[in-house]
């Protein structure tokens, strides 16, 4: 297993950081860390994720730090060669995953069929990512998809939150799950840094329920 892998299965809760601006950017992602997570998903919905991704990789070498909603391999090999660890697309998208594969770090597709399921096994892809969960079964369909293909693991996102986290993580097909509680608009945008790690800290408490 990958000092990725090992270290989203310790953390359980994989947290994403939106932001326009690298300096905000590097505050949230300190937040986190301070926190306790370790792995970051710095997602590319703003003109300057990309320089928020450098720049966070560079400043916090001892996280994981992986580009989110990816759709191309264009933004595959650049998230790359900005330094992330790992990608996170939310869909099935072929020639991301080869070129992920090439330059042989992890990639978490987006599935919401079986049919998505079968094909990324195929193309020796062993986690996926589970998205929207909430809208496609939620942690039914998640039991579901494990009855059949029971060597894939999972990282549900969308729709997951303190209240249901427990309910997808008690799934031993799932290995993590994504979710954008951990950084509120609200919070980032009064730039109350603190109340980030305190969400931080009581998803790790929560998680050590299970």
């Amino acid at each position: 297993m990958s000092q990725l892998l090992k270290s989203l299965q310790n953390n359980r809760v994989v947290p994403l950081v939106e932001s326009n601006n690298p300096t905000t950017a590097l505050k949230v992602s300190e937040a986190l860390l301070k926190g306790g997570l370790n792995v970051l998903e710095v997602v590319l919905r703003t003109d300057q994720a990309l320089n928020c991704l450098e720049a966070i990789v560079k400043e916090f070498p001892q996280a994981h730090v992986g580009a989110g909603t990816v759709l191309n391999a264009d933004q595959s090999q650049e998230v790359i060669r900005r330094g992330a660890s790992f990608i996170v697309s939310p869909g099935l998208d072929v020639s991301s995953i080869e070129v992920a594969h090439a330059a042989e770090i992890t990639i978490l597709p987006g599935v919401a069929t079986a049919t998505e399921l079968q094909k990324a096994l195929n193309l020796g892809v062993k986690t996926v990512k589970l998205f929207p969960a909430s809208l496609v079964g939620g942690p039914k369909i998640l039991k579901a998809f494990s009855s059949v293909f029971q060597d894939m693991q999972f990282m549900p996102t969308g729709g997951v939150n303190p209240n249901n986290l427990l309910e997808y993580l008690s799934i031993p097909s799932v290995l993590a799950c994504g979710g954008s509680w951990l950084t509120p608009g609200d919070a980032v945008e009064s730039k109350n840094y603190d109340a980030i790690t305190k969400l931080a800290l009581e998803a790790i408490k929560l998680t050590q329920l299970k």
